[in-house]
């Protein structure tokens, strides 16, 4: 019997939209104490936009301690991308010290 493999399919497009977003916090840990509710918001809110298919990946960079906590997202388009910055929790409390968006070409596409 064959296994049931999910509807969703691999988007074969040959650009998407990177939001790099560096935050006002050191390191991970210190974010998890100042800010709980607003991680939990931010997952919450990644993970429909994940499912609709809208965002592909997301996620924080490993600690570097010469750099504040930095993050990245892969989106569909850039006003895909422009929204999820512009609507997550961290950039309304003013936590997000520097960002941008960078196109990124699919070699696989």
């Amino acid at each position: 019997m064959f296994s049931r493999v999910t509807d969703i399919q691999p988007r074969k497009q040959s650009v998407y939209y990177v939001v790099f977003a560096s935050l006002k916090y050191g390191n991970f840990e210190e974010a998890k104490v100042k800010a709980s509710e607003e991680i939990v918001a931010h997952i919450a809110r990644s993970k429909e936009l994940h499912k609709n298919g809208t965002l592909l990946m997301s996620g924080a960079f490993l600690n570097d301690p010469e750099e504040q906590l930095s993050t990245m997202a892969v989106l569909t388009s850039r006003e895909a991308a422009e929204e999820y910055l512009k609507r997550d929790p961290f950039f309304l409390k003013g936590m997000v010290s520097k960002w941008y968006i960078r196109e990124w070409a699919n070699m696989f596409a």
